[in-house]
């Protein structure tokens, strides 16, 4: 399989100001991102690096809700908005998406055709990317999707970077660490999503007791299955040097942001 890393995870929201404004509050850069202007949604973007939070909200619902799409990031927002805000699916970055693809239709999963998709930026500018949505669920929480953009990450970075699209965040260095998933059986919901994507189990490293929390690593960061009934994210987890933000915890809609010291 290709290399997979984690790109970003998609927080839905009624309103992309607040988000962004609950953010800088803390001290972390927020901005707006753009319009989806064939889907009829709109984001606001926060950078970690080449990690990132999507905050994804409806900006045309007649459109969002009139689409054809097999776009499930865009059927989800419709479905779920206005009432239930909260975490949606994380983004896993592929440097060839046909060859994940592939792999992936060999485990028997249920994928949309790849998309080309593209947002109209704050700077007027086009981006553009491609993707694909995996149907379905396992113990009622949904898929990843994939996602493959054009160049090289060091490229890419480098790129954002000069754009001033990432930038340091007021208070201190934050990197994205881990994100926590609540199933029923944290130990075979691992094992499945390992099989599927090719994930190695780690030691969860957190205060879950142990049997209730199995995670697995993606690159450098982790995803964690704690024992639940919530069958989604519920929990990001950051760290880094920011003074201000190390033990706090930051909720916006049904998602909670959990900062700790490196």
């Amino acid at each position: 399989m290709s290399v997979l890393q984690w790109d970003h995870t998609v927080h839905y929201v009624n309103d992309l100001e607040q988000a962004i404004g609950a953010f800088r509050d803390n001290g972390l850069a927020a901005s707006y991102g753009g319009s989806h202007k064939l889907w009829g949604t709109h984001n606001a973007l926060s950078y970690f690096g080449l990690n990132y939070i999507e905050f994804l909200a409806i900006e045309n619902r007649e459109l969002a809700a009139s689409l054809d799409t097999p776009n499930l990031v865009v059927k989800d927002a419709v479905n779920l908005l206005p009432d239930h805000e909260g975490f949606s699916r994380v983004a896993i970055r592929t440097d060839d998406i046909e060859a994940t693809a592939s792999a992936l239709e060999k485990q028997g999963l249920k994928l949309s055709p790849i998309l080309d998709g593209r947002r109209l930026n704050a700077q007027g500018q086009w981006v553009e990317w491609r993707m694909l949505t995996i149907g379905g669920h396992y113990q009622g929480l949904v898929y990843p999707f994939i996602i493959e953009w054009k160049g090289t990450d060091a490229l890419r970075e480098e790129e954002l970077t000069a754009a001033g699209i990432i930038v340091p965040h007021p208070a201190g260095e934050v990197t994205v660490r881990r994100a926590v998933f609540s199933v029923p059986d944290p130990a075979a919901a691992a094992a499945h999503w390992g099989e599927i994507f090719g994930l190695a189990e780690v030691q969860a490293g957190s205060s879950a007791t142990p049997g209730d929390s199995v995670s697995l690593a993606v690159g450098d960061k982790v995803f964690e299955f704690r024992r639940g009934e919530d069958r989604q994210m519920t929990r990001l987890l950051l760290s880094g040097d920011a003074p201000g933000l190390a033990g706090r915890t930051l909720t916006i809609a049904q998602g909670e942001y959990v900062f700790t010291a490196e």
